[in-house]
């Protein structure tokens, strides 16, 4: 596992073997950046599930302005925490000790701009993820959330306005795009 583009560019990540864990592929990664790309320079990201934070450090060293993170595995936040450090402890990070569901329920503030989505695919959270992400006010007008899921994982068309914009498939890997449909008037 490894950065893979920007300031950090080839810098090897710490990982660890655990049923929760998958980290997202240099593959799937490099095409969701890519499809990302000019959304990410000086965006406010979010990193839902973040694991070993191999997403959120992607976006930081991609120029994201400020990258939070929400896990609740103590394996997990230890490298989380390691890979952070091994990057220098490069400001704009934040990591949030928390449940997924109780920080978008208790969310309060401006919504963020990004919103990567990596639940374990063991637990199938992506339908109920993007249900509560619909209710948070994490998601804003313009808030783009990407999602990764197991193709067998239910993951609807739509959330209240919460509208897919695009869905790419990767082996038994789904990559959907979101954003919130506003009505003109």
């Amino acid at each position: 596992m490894r950065i893979i583009s920007g300031r950090w560019k080839g810098r090897h990540l710490s990982s660890f073997k655990a049923d929760h864990i998958r980290p997202t592929t240099d593959r799937v990664k490099e095409s969701l950046f890519n499809r990302l790309m000019g959304e990410v320079e000086g965006s406010k990201v979010l990193d839902l599930y973040s694991g070993t934070g191999n997403l959120a450090l992607e976006a930081l060293s991609r120029g994201a302005a400020n990258v939070e993170v929400v896990e609740s595995h103590p394996k997990s936040l230890t490298i989380l925490r390691k890979n952070w450090e091994d990057l220098g402890r490069p400001e704009g990070f934040l990591i949030h000790k928390s449940d997924v569901f109780k920080f978008l329920t208790r969310f309060k503030g401006e919504p963020f701009d990004l919103i990567l989505v990596d639940p374990p695919f063991t637990e199938k959270l992506a339908h109920s993820t993007l249900e509560a992400l619909a209710q948070s006010e994490a998601v804003g007008t313009m808030t783009t959330i990407v999602i990764e899921s197991s193709r067998h994982e239910r993951v609807d068309k739509s959330y209240g306005t919460l509208v897919m914009i695009s869905q790419k498939s990767f082996g038994d890997k789904d990559l959907s795009f979101f954003r919130r449909q506003v009505d003109a008037e």
